[in-house]
C-alpha cells in the first residue's frame, strides 16, 4: 500500500499556496489603500507595463478578446488605475496606460510579496524554501510570467 497521497492533491496544494498567497497580499492592498484591486487586475495591470498597451494587444497578452480585456480596463479606469490616451506616434491608436496609483498598487503588491516570502522562509526555514522553489523552477516552464493565465481560467467576463 503506497503512502504517497493522490496525484490530484499535488495541484490542489499548489493551488491552495497560489490562492493563500494572493489573498493575504489582496487583504494588505486594501489596507494600504487599495480596496478595488481583484486578483485579475494584477495581472492586467503587469500585461499593460510601464510603457502602456492597445486594447486589442492586451488581449493577446491575456489571452483573451479584445473585448473582455476592454471590460476589464474600463472597470480598471473607473476606479482609477488606468488612463486612455492617444498614442503619440499613431493617433488613431488608443493606449492604455496606468496611473500613478495604478503603477504604487503594483509596487506594493511587490513589496507584501516579498514579506510573504520571508514569512514563509521563517516558518519553513530558508533552505527548504530555497529548494521548493528550486524544484518547481526544474518542472515548469522558464517563462513564470505567463499572463494569459486568467484567460486559461476563464476569468473574464
Amino acid at each position: 500500500m503506497s503512502t504517497s497521497p493522490p496525484g490530484y492533491e499535488l495541484p490542489l496544494r499548489l493551488f491552495l499556496g497560489f490562492r493563500t498567497i494572493i489573498d493575504e497580499v489582496h487583504a494588505e492592498l486594501a489596507r494600504q489603500g487599495h480596496p478595488d484591486v481583484r486578483p485579475l487586475h494584477g495581472f492586467v495591470m503587469q500585461a499593460i507595463g510601464t510603457r502602456g498597451t492597445t486594447a486589442a494587444e492586451l488581449g493577446r497578452r491575456l489571452g483573451v478578446s479584445k473585448q473582455a480585456a476592454g471590460k476589464t480596463v474600463d472597470t480598471l479606469e473607473r476606479v482609477g488605475y488606468v488612463e486612455r490616451g492617444s498614442d503619440p506616434h499613431d493617433a488613431r491608436r488608443k493606449v492604455v496606460r496606468l496611473t500613478d496609483r495604478g503603477v504604487d498598487s503594483l509596487v506594493r503588491s511587490a513589496r507584501i510579496f516579498d514579506d510573504i516570502r520571508a514569512r514563509w522562509a521563517q516558518a519553513l526555514g530558508e533552505d527548504r524554501l530555497l529548494a521548493l522553489e528550486s524544484d518547481l523552477r526544474a518542472v515548469t516552464p522558464a517563462d513564470i510570467f505567463r499572463l494569459d493565465v486568467p484567460g486559461w481560467f476563464g476569468g473574464f467576463d
